[in-house]
Parts: structure tokens; C-alpha cells; sequence
């Protein structure tokens, strides 16, 4: 059976380079993966997504409403947006950073007060890590990514561990960035988990 995954953010954070690395895990273990991407205005912050289906054989890449086991997105309104994709048992792992888009401040548009607690409604399975934070805490803003795969990392059909490996192999022989991803990875995991609130 196929696990379908979908992946979503803004334009500059590293939404394709994550469905990139799960899909490049899948293979390493063995399971077949089929993604396709959409970019749009990404240049200019706009919404990025990418469809991701993994398993034994994937005959095609494509997702509908509905059928997405896990959702993962990098920023908070992205969460609510794609949250009607998501399969009756899906996931959603949200970043809690916010990103206002100009027609917001253009005042065309309104922007969610809280979109982690309106993704918490009954029968929904979801986890908001403050993925930024976490990198900060590492002394680098751009972990977050790498923090939300880990966040993410128990809830896919592969393991953490061969997951881990695909992050870490895209820094090659540089051992500060391998050392400073591999802890975001498992600060990510950790909140996910256990978080603090």
C-alpha cells in the first residue's frame, strides 16, 4: 500500500530539497517514490508544494483531496490551507512560523489568529513544532527544515534512521554541517514526540 505524502510551504524553505531527500530515503530502503512539484510565484514567497508517493510500486506521482497520510508543512497557514488534502487517518506535522503574504498586508486578505490550535479539531492527528526556535536554539536559522523532517520522521514508511542518512549526505565530507543537522534532526523527532506544551 502507498503512502501518500504532501509537503507544502513558501517560496525559500527548502520545500522541494525536503521532498527531494524523502523521496531519495524511500529509494535507499528499498520502496519505490514518484514525486511531482509546484512552484508558482516561489521566488516571491509564494506557496511551494510537492506531492510524494512512496511504496512498493507507485504507478503515478499524483495526490487528490483526501488522500494524504502526512502532510508536512513548513509554514503555519500552509498547515490549514492543504489540511482538506489530508486522508480521514492522516497527519499533518506543522511549523508554527508564521509568514504573513502581502496581500495580507495589502489588507485583501485575512491571515488565521492561530493557525496551530485551528488545526486541532477533534478526529485530527496533528503535531506543530516551533521549528524555528529549535533552530535557533542550535545557533542556526536554517535547521528548520532538517528539524521538520525529524519532527516528521517516525510518521513515515521508512525508517529515521535511513532518513537521517539522506539529510546528512547532502553536506557531504563537511562534518560541522553533518553535526549541526544531525542535531536538528533530533531536536525536531524529540518535540514531535514530547512536546513541552
Amino acid at each position: 500500500m502507498n503512502a501518500n505524502i504532501l509537503v507544502v510551504g513558501i517560496g525559500g524553505q527548502g520545500v522541494m530539497t525536503a521532498s527531494e531527500v524523502l523521496a531519495r530515503a524511500a529509494l535507499a530502503c528499498g520502496l519505490d517514490a514518484c514525486k511531482t512539484e509546484v512552484a508558482g510565484m516561489s521566488q516571491r514567497g509564494g506557496v511551494v508544494s510537492s506531492q510524494l508517493r512512496i511504496g512498493a510500486q507507485v504507478l503515478a506521482c499524483e495526490i487528490t483531496p483526501g488522500q494524504v497520510d502526512l502532510l508536512i508543512a513548513l509554514e503555519a497557514a500552509e498547515a490549514l490551507r492543504w489540511s482538506h488534502w489530508l486522508a480521514p487517518k492522516g497527519w499533518v506535522v506543522a511549523n508554527t512560523l508564521r509568514v504573513e503574504p502581502p496581500v495580507v498586508s495589502a489588507g485583501l486578505a485575512h491571515y488565521p489568529a492561530d493557525p496551530g490550535r485551528e488545526l486541532q479539531i477533534p478526529g485530527r492527528q496533528a503535531r506543530c513544532v516551533d521549528a524555528g526556535a529549535l533552530a535557533a536554539e542550535l545557533g542556526d536559522a536554517r535547521l528548520a527544515n532538517t528539524v521538520m523532517l525529524g519532527a516528521a520522521a517516525d510518521l513515515l514508511p521508512l525508517t529515521a534512521e535511513s532518513l537521517l542518512e539522506q539529510v546528512l549526505e547532502r553536506f557531504g565530507a563537511n562534518e560541522g554541517l553533518r553535526r549541526r543537522n544531525a542535531l536538528a534532526f533530533a531536536a525536531g523527532r524529540e518535540r514531535a514526540t514530547n512536546p513541552r506544551h
